[in-house]
């Protein structure tokens, strides 16, 4: 009679390809039941948006259907999105599992565009999304999601995001008497304002947060790693050199910070021709991936330059929405699976740095306990 010891060993020999460790060490396997030779448990993903989601369930089956003395076979799929970031320093925030800050070394690389897309992306997975436009002085996300006459209101000393196709949205552009107007204040007012959209918001339960970072190494991205803890930075750059070079100022800001990379996406990386499908790349080749491979940090993906996807932003109607099976829409998707993964390894990272923490911490008290007085007989 298979037992469940035998059950467990099976499902360890499914490897998560990211993690790079067994379902099982992982605590994926939930609930577990076995009688009389009918199994059922629940296998529960790290993110609904994992680029291997499908493998790893196949493998599951594979794995279990090796086990001949099973009659019937029950698994339930979800997904829990691990926590990529010290929650413990940061009580205005802990609702919030992963914070990504989307930077770019210089302006007109389309990184809002990406920024509104991939949370688009990720939000249409299932996850929890929240989508903050940390851009104080050009803020554009308001335009891209058609919603140039929301508002944001206070309760109870809160700032309430506006929500728009599944996101929680906040941006200084929601603020009437800025929406046409330039924002003219120095840097530190500037880094209050964020501190505020950050800490004094309520987000609620968020999966992720995509912060839209200004371009360059200035006040907001500063303030932003030094605030509060974050999961981890995207950089956007495009093909050409002059982009990849100044991306590799921020990268290299981020790194001194100690902030974590997540990796780099290339935007208008080639144009896909629509009579032939072939590709042609305009702007030169290879800007990301130099980057990715001059500071060893995952290659994401490449997004096409495409019509769709700049009128989508003008017209507040991004391409996720109205064409999510366009080839700029699929480029979106899968960016956004990746950087999800490597949210995922960020938090199986952090849980081995704790889990080691606090190894140490008992090792020190078992040190620091007086040695048990010597019993003595009459």
């Amino acid at each position: 009679m298979v037992g469940i010891d035998q059950v467990l060993e099976k499902l360890s020999t499914v490897i998560d390809p990211d993690l790079k460790k067994d379902i099982v060490s992982m605590g994926m396997i939930k609930d577990l039941e076995l009688n009389d030779g009918n199994l059922k448990f629940t296998l529960e993903l790290t993110t609904p948006a994992c680029p291997f989601n499908v493998e790893i369930e196949e493998d599951v089956r594979k794995a279990i259907g090796e086990i001949s003395e099973l009659k019937n076979f029950d698994m339930n799929v979800t997904a829990k999105v691990m926590e990529g970031r010290s929650l413990d320093a940061d009580t205005g925030m802990a609702t919030v599992k992963n914070i990504i800050g989307v930077a770019s070394g210089k302006g007109g690389v389309g990184k809002s565009t990406v920024s509104l897309n991939l949370a688009l992306a990720l939000s249409q997975t299932g996850a929890k999304v929240g989508l903050l436009d940390a851009d104080i002085y050009g803020p554009s996300i308001p335009l891209m999601l058609g919603m140039k006459d929301a508002f944001m209101e206070v309760e109870d000393n809160k700032l309430q995001p506006a929500e728009s196709n599944g996101l929680k949205v906040v941006s200084f552009g929601f603020f009437a008497e800025q929406s046409h107007q330039a924002a003219i204040y120095r840097g530190p007012i500037i880094s209050g304002i964020l501190k505020q959209f950050l800490v004094d918001t309520n987000w609620a339960d968020l999966d992720y947060l995509i912060v839209d970072l200004p371009p360059g190494t200035g006040d907001i991205p500063l303030t932003l790693a030094q605030t509060i803890p974050i999961t981890g930075i995207l950089v956007i750059t495009t093909p050409q050199d002059v982009a990849s070079n100044v991306a590799v100022k921020a990268v290299g800001m981020f790194e001194k910070l100690n902030v974590p990379l997540l990796g780099v996406v290339e935007n208008m990386s080639h144009f896909i021709c629509p009579n032939c499908d072939e590709k042609h790349y305009i702007f030169g080749e290879g800007g990301a991936k130099k980057i990715s491979e001059q500071f060893n940090m995952p290659f994401l993906g490449e997004i096409p330059l495409n019509s769709g996807i700049m009128s989508g932003s003008d017209l507040g109607k991004p391409i996720m929405i109205t064409d999510p099976e366009s080839p700029g829409a699929v480029a979106f998707r899968t960016s956004a699976k990746n950087i999800a993964a490597q949210c995922s390894i960020q938090a199986a990272k952090l849980q081995e740095e704790m889990k080691s923490e606090s190894t140490e911490q008992e090792s020190e008290n078992s040190a620091k306990k007086p040695a048990p007085e010597a019993s003595t007989s009459t």
